[in-house]
């Protein structure tokens, strides 16, 4: 990371920076991502049309962001596993099993968010 000893709003400017490499890593090296964002885009504007109220609109939307959030944290661990090394280690599977679980966890998540309020 380039220049961490910057104060203020230059710090600022270079977390946003270094957040737009984060998202542009994951697109490009996480296909799960790339199907989560489709997911997005899809339920978005359903959610949208669909919601009575803003709050059940915050909600139908933040429950698919959530699985976003989730999946870029789990692209980093994976991304950190590999860094050590690619031999098979039971603590670097139970890693990547651990993040996987949590994917799955806030797909449960929204999948259970939208069918509450919907019907």
């Amino acid at each position: 990371m380039a220049n961490q000893n910057a104060k203020g709003f230059k710090r600022l400017i270079n977390a946003c920076f270094f957040s737009v490499a984060g998202f542009k890593a994951t697109w490009r090296h996480e296909e799960a991502f790339r199907q989560e964002v489709a997911l997005f885009v899809v339920t978005t504007p359903l959610a949208i049309w669909l919601g009575q109220t803003a709050i059940e609109k915050v909600l139908l939307i933040g429950s698919v962001v959530l699985v976003l959030l989730v999946e870029l944290l789990n692209s980093a661990v994976e991304a950190v596993v590999d860094r050590v090394g690619f031999e098979h280690h039971e603590l670097s599977g139970r890693a990547k099993d651990i993040g996987s679980a949590a994917v799955m966890l806030s797909l449960i998540w929204a999948g259970v968010t939208w069918a509450l309020i919907l019907w």
